[in-house]
């Protein structure tokens, strides 16, 4: 009960976080003009809490995965009693993933057509032609496959063949977005390029942070998530002040970063995410300092504390990335 209280945990806070975050930054859904029908504001917060949930399940499938691919052995190419419970652990995710990106495209669909509900499917072929829930689409064909794939995954080519998965789910929604928008400025492909390697580090940080808390807090494993995570970082950084700067409008007005932070709503949450983001390189060089020098004295509790801590404030990062890409 405790175990499942600790996960359950970090996505409430992730939501809570999103939700704050729209309505400080103006991006929390409105109701329709009157005369207008609209998707109605459950459908239209159906969104952001349906793609949290969804990025969360990402996280957690990439996570598992990447604990199979890189911390726990596996003997001739065949994978181990703690590796396949990764797998299946995987699995699970993967689906929890495909039904909240099926959710997610019928919702956005119908915010997108304003249209109720209701009349979604007397309009089905307008909403095929949206680049939002194609690419939703495209994820949620991956993510069943992933599942399937996973289930029965008893290799370490299967499991790397399921990596590769995993990053392609990721990355078709993100084609979509803000920085999709204008597919044939230099900026814009810029910008979808980066946010693309952004998001794929994130996924390595936090499913790998949770993996080795989950799977195994050997020596060997967290000294090699302690590299892993110091490259993320470092790449999260770069990238993000990038994605950050061009969103801003920095390649047209100056540096969008020094003179919008506190000017616009976007602005405000890049500060905050760049805020929780300095948090997030403090508490792992604690991690550098104090909890892997005790893990090497074989003590692997002291590894757990801290790292809940620290999955917590990632879970607010991904709240404020997602309230990002609805605010705008």
């Amino acid at each position: 009960m405790k175990r499942a209280f600790v996960p359950a945990g970090i996505v409430a806070t992730g939501i809570v976080v999103m939700v704050a975050a729209l309505f400080a930054a103006g991006g929390a859904p409105k109701r329709a003009p009157d005369g207008l029908l609209g998707a109605g504001l459950a459908v239209s917060w159906a969104v952001p809490v349906l793609r949290i949930l969804a990025d969360a399940a990402a996280v957690a499938t990439g996570g598992a995965v990447l604990a199979v691919v890189l911390f726990l052995p596996a003997k001739d190419g065949k994978l181990g009693k703690k590796a396949i419970r990764a797998c299946q652990d995987a699995a699970a995710a993967a689906g929890i993933w495909a039904v909240a990106s099926i959710g997610g495209l019928i919702a956005t669909a119908t915010v997108i057509l304003g249209i109720p509900l209701s009349h979604l499917a007397e309009h089905a072929n307008a909403a095929g032609q949206l680049s939002q829930v194609r690419a939703l689409a495209v994820a949620v064909v991956l993510t069943a496959v992933l599942a399937l794939i996973l289930s029965g995954a008893k290799t370490l080519r299967t499991a790397r063949l399921a990596a590769v998965l995993t990053i392609a789910a990721l990355i078709g929604p993100l084609l979509t977005g803000h920085g999709a928008i204008d597919r044939t400025s230099l900026w814009s492909v810029l910008a979808t390029a980066s946010l693309v390697v952004h998001v794929v580090a994130a996924t390595a940080w936090i499913g790998g942070l949770g993996a080795v808390l989950r799977y195994t807090r050997s020596r060997e494993a967290v000294e090699l998530f302690s590299t892993l995570a110091f490259v993320c970082a470092v790449t999260m950084g770069i990238t993000g002040l990038l994605t950050a700067e061009i969103h801003l409008g920095g390649r047209e007005d100056g540096w969008g970063l020094i003179t919008q932070w506190a000017t616009s709503g976007y602005g405000v949450l890049v500060l905050g995410k760049t805020l929780a983001f300095a948090l997030l390189v403090f508490i792992g060089r604690l991690h550098r300092q104090s909890t892997i020098p005790r893990v090497a004295t074989g003590d692997a509790g002291a590894f757990r504390q801290l790292a809940v801590l620290e999955l917590a404030v990632m879970a607010g990062t991904i709240g404020l990335a997602v309230a990002l890409s609805r605010t705008p």
